[in-house]
């Protein structure tokens, strides 16, 4: 697997939650923070963007009568709700970072800026970017391509529970096949589940590689960061 300069980290809201089922886990959170310190450490530009399923996903709000699009902007603010958890813990460890919204919320956080971003990464401070793509009916999912092809990332990282991406759910099916390495057409063909349509479109055509690993193991974003061997490469 080949060594990234810069990357794009797509991180779930739902992994945040931890043991607590529900809303942040300090104990999660600062795990992450450190461990994005270490790629940091190791000459690694690191933007991140993250969900917000552990406060509201929008969807999941029509089923209770809640209006998808605005449901989906609650999502959005979930989202920035996340990304302003991770610039504060990012604080009080003494990593310098930016906070950028795809929606206006200053003084919350800057408006979305690629070459402010680009900038920043030069600088060595890690940029989070929340607020989705700013627009309903799009998930995290596709704004993490949008953002990483935007910000010319070397590569989409997207943190999971699993250690990557596998012929059936590793979760439920114990004979499930784990893939190294698999192309943007094989992923088709073999209809595996790596990211939304949108977002895997996206990254396809403009060859934009993705990497699922599993980001709760420690030094697993370092390991794939440096090229060793974890998770799955998804290639043009």
């Amino acid at each position: 697997m080949a060594h990234f300069k810069r990357i794009l980290l797509k991180l779930s809201g739902e992994s945040l939650e931890g043991k607590l089922g529900y809303g942040i886990d300090e104990e999660v959170l600062y795990k992450y923070v450190n461990e994005i310190k270490r790629v940091t450490e190791a000459g690694v530009e690191v933007a991140i963007v993250i969900g917000g399923g552990n406060i509201f996903r929008g969807l999941s709000g029509t089923d209770k009568g809640i209006d998808r699009v605005k449901g989906d902007y609650m999502g959005m603010l979930a989202t920035i709700i996340n990304s302003m958890a991770l610039h504060s813990a990012f604080e009080s460890i003494g990593m310098p970072s930016r906070l950028f919204t795809s929606i206006r919320m200053e003084p919350i956080g800057e408006y979305f800026n690629p070459e402010k971003i680009q900038q920043a990464l030069r600088n060595k401070e890690v940029v989070i970017i929340g607020g989705g793509t700013s627009n309903p009916y799009f998930t995290t999912d596709t704004a993490s391509a949008l953002r990483a092809i935007e910000i010319k990332a070397d590569a989409l990282l997207k943190g999971t529970r699993v250690n990557g991406v596998y012929n059936a759910d590793p979760e439920k099916d114990p004979k499930a096949v784990k893939y190294d390495k698999v192309s943007f057409d094989e992923v088709i063909q073999m209809q595996l589940k790596v990211m939304d349509i949108t977002a895997f479109t996206l990254c396809r055509e403009n060859k934009m590689p993705i990497v699922v690993f599993d980001m709760n193991g420690d030094g697993n974003l370092l390991e794939v960061c440096t090229g060793q061997n974890s998770g799955t490469l998804v290639h043009v």
